[in-house]
Order: structure tokens, then C-alpha cells, then sequence
């Protein structure tokens, strides 16, 4: 039986990528990946390695997560190192702490390998700061997609009034639902909001204004799409570095 690495690919920039990361992509015998895995992070693999695309659109699944946990599982039959690569982090909305349990519960031995989220590498390619002193002493990190198994929302809602920086990943089609219920909860209609798609590429946009406009201004965009809200968002005037660098295109 072999090892399965539950790994972090990093928020798109191939060069976010970890080194323990970059290595093992380049030993695997087996390489399940997501869609949001930078594809160029394919070239690095050997010759002879199996390659499963287990991509996931937003709102629509190409392979179920209970079966993608029985793929992992049938290739630590199979093979010496198994690679399932994530984009971000394997545990942060990642689903790696469902694939760990289910190869625990087969004997299977397991690694996990963090990978900088998109949750703070977006806003920092946007020139935004998660926290700044005197301004954000502290970001919550929410998902913008529930499981559809729950009967009702699991995130508290009402908390969030008086959070500095909300950070929501994934549920852009979400986007125009969640600035309302922060508004109801009391969020000011004019708290900043940047939307990011495609955030440390080359293809990334970011589309800035408040909880009252920011659906219409940000309608054009395509996933993926993680938005982030609060004082800090206003910081991006004077940050923004990397859509202004020569390398961006």
C-alpha cells in the first residue's frame, strides 16, 4: 500500500508553490487534481505518471467527493505516492480533512501539506491587507458555497457586524445574497468590497465598490472569484503592486 499526499497547490501562481509541494509533484505516481491547480504544475510531473482530473466548477461537481475519496484510496492500492493536489490549501474549504478520514479509516497512510490560501494571497496580489494596524486587528475567512446537505445556513451571520475584514472564497453567483445579509445584519450599505477573479495570475481582475453597487460593477468577472470586505479593501489605491509591475499583462 502506498502514501496519499493530501497537498496545497497554492492560489494559481506556480511560483506560490511550496517546495515540499514542487517536489512531490515531481516523484508522484499518481496525480489527482483540481481545476483551479495551475496547469502548467502538470509539465512538472515524470514521464509515466497517471493523471485523474477531478475538477470542480462552482455549483457543479465533475466527480462526486465521495467517489474521489475511493479514487485515493484504489491508487494507494496501486501505486507508491499518490499526489491529490489542491488549489490553496488542502484544509482550508479543501475537503482534505474528509479525504484524510476516509484513507484513516482504510489504513492508509497520509500526508498533509499546507499551501499558502487564496484567502490571503489574493487580497496581497490586489495590494489589499487582510489586517492593518489601527484599521483591521483581525480577518474571518468564510465560505461563500455551503454544503447543500444542511436544511439551514451554518454561518452566523450576525457576528459579522463587527468584523474588520471578512473574507468570503467561492459562491460568487452568492455575491448579491450575501451583501444583503450583511446589510441586514447591520453592515453599512457603503462598506468597501474588491471582488478578485482569478487572483496571482496573469488573468486577475479586481472590481472595487461598496456592498450597495458592487454586484452590477463586478457582473463582467468569471471564477474563479473570492471577494473581501471592510476599511482594508481602501488600502489597494496605494498597494497595488502587482497589476502595476511590468511582468503583469
Amino acid at each position: 500500500m502506498g502514501k496519499v499526499y493530501l497537498t496545497g497547490a497554492g492560489p494559481g501562481d506556480i511560483e506560490l508553490m511550496t517546495i515540499k509541494a514542487y517536489k512531490l509533484v515531481q516523484k508522484a505516481d499518481a496525480l489527482v487534481y483540481d481545476r483551479l491547480v495551475n496547469a502548467e504544475i502538470l509539465n512538472l510531473c515524470k514521464d509515466g505518471c497517471e493523471f485523474v482530473n477531478v475538477g470542480k466548477e462552482d455549483g457543479h461537481h465533475l466527480v462526486p467527493q465521495e467517489e474521489i475519496n475511493e479514487i485515493l484510496y484504489q491508487l494507494s492500492l496501486e501505486y507508491e505516492t499518490v499526489v491529490r493536489l489542491k488549489g490553496g490549501d488542502p484544509f482550508v474549504f479543501g475537503r482534505g480533512g474528509e479525504e484524510g478520514l476516509y484513507l484513516f479509516e482504510r489504513g492508509v497512510k497520509f500526508e498533509i501539506i499546507p499551501g499558502i490560501s487564496s484567502s490571503i494571497a489574493a487580497p496581497a496580489y490586489a495590494g489589499i491587507p487582510v489586517t492593518h494596524r489601527n484599521v483591521a486587528t483581525s480577518f474571518k475567512v468564510i465560505t461563500g458555497h455551503e454544503s447543500h446537505d444542511k436544511s439551514k445556513s451554518q454561518i452566523n451571520w450576525e457576528c459579522m457586524k463587527d468584523e474588520d475584514t471578512l473574507v468570503f472564497l467561492m459562491g460568487f453567483h452568492k455575491l448579491k445574497s450575501i451583501c444583503l445579509k450583511l446589510q441586514k445584519v447591520g453592515k453599512d450599505a457603503t462598506t468597501p468590497i474588491a471582488v478578485i477573479s482569478k487572483g496571482t495570475t496573469n488573468e486577475q481582475e479586481v472590481v472595487v465598490g461598496t456592498l450597495e453597487n458592487i454586484v452590477e460593477l463586478s457582473a463582467h468577472l468569471s471564477s474563479p472569484v473570492m471577494f473581501i470586505i471592510g476599511e482594508v479593501v481602501n488600502f489597494r489605491a496605494k498597494l497595488n503592486w502587482f497589476e502595476t509591475t511590468k511582468d503583469f499583462q
